[in-house]
């Protein structure tokens, strides 16, 4: 009964020490490493991340003028008509407080659910490969681009973004220019990444989910002695029939070196 009892204690621990962040894993600290939110990432599962975040920003921007309406109701609602739309923390404030109607909270939520994705992906990237000095600059410009108070004022989507150019005039672009071209900004620098990421060697690819496998590997039971005796009686027959079959197949050959030379009918050697 205590054996059974300390099993089922020893089942427990393993598997709350699987269910623990890689970071606590890893370090025994939550600020070491990145939160993982998918542990068995491939590069397959981050392309098809992106590509669904990609179709999401297609229907947010056939709907740009619907999100420059609802940042310019907001900007009146808070009397804050003269500052540019300078972070995603600003565009979530907006929408918490002075927000009034379910159109606009519907397309600045779209917003910042975008925003959330990339950030959760950057994430994903980062637990991918320990990264070289091309994907690691790509990804600290990410990171720093969707983040909450980040300036983002003097961003401008260039060619072949026309993001900019859909803004209806010149107050228009000095106040919504770095809100709008914040998402295919960030897109391109991810895909950058990805396509440095997939020219680096498999196994820099596979170092992280290594070290996952490792610890996912629960550790080997004891052995009672009578397991053990039948193991060695198992091995004991296994090896003696191993040994039959060379003893055999040795045999076999030397008669094989003890018959005589091949001599033609009626002939002389």
């Amino acid at each position: 009964m205590a054996l059974g009892r300390r099993e089922r204690a020893q089942s427990r621990d393993s598997k709350s020490s699987r269910g623990a962040p890689l970071c606590e894993r890893l370090q025994g600290g939550e600020e070491t490493l990145p939160v993982l939110w998918d542990l068995t990432a491939t590069m397959n599962e981050v392309k098809e991340s992106l590509r669904s975040i990609e179709q999401k920003y297609k229907l947010f921007q056939q709907q740009q003028f619907t999100f420059i309406a609802a940042l310019e109701h907001c900007r009146e609602n808070a009397h804050d008509k003269i500052r540019p739309i300078s972070s995603i923390e600003q565009v979530q404030s907006y929408m918490e407080h002075y927000c009034n109607n379910s159109t606009d909270r519907r397309i600045l939520l779209m917003f910042m659910d975008i925003c959330s994705e990339l950030n959760k992906l950057c994430q994903h990237f980062e637990a991918l490969h320990s990264g070289t000095p091309v994907t690691n600059s790509l990804l600290e410009k990410c990171k720093t681009l969707v983040s909450q108070s980040n300036d983002l004022s003097i961003l401008r989507a260039k060619y072949p973004h026309d993001v900019v150019n859909h803004l209806s005039c010149d107050e228009a672009r000095n106040h919504y220019g770095g809100v709008v071209s914040l998402i295919p900004i960030v897109l391109d620098l991810m895909k950058e990444w990805i396509a440095h990421s997939e020219k680096l060697p498999r196994k820099v690819l596979q170092h992280v989910s290594e070290i996952l496998g490792n610890l996912e590997t629960p550790a080997p039971a004891a052995t009672s002695p009578a397991q053990t005796t039948v193991t060695q009686k198992w091995l004991g027959k296994h090896k003696y029939r191993q040994l039959a079959k060379e003893s055999l197949k040795s045999s076999s050959k030397n008669k094989a070196s003890l018959k005589p030379p091949w001599r033609p009918p009626g002939g002389k050697l």
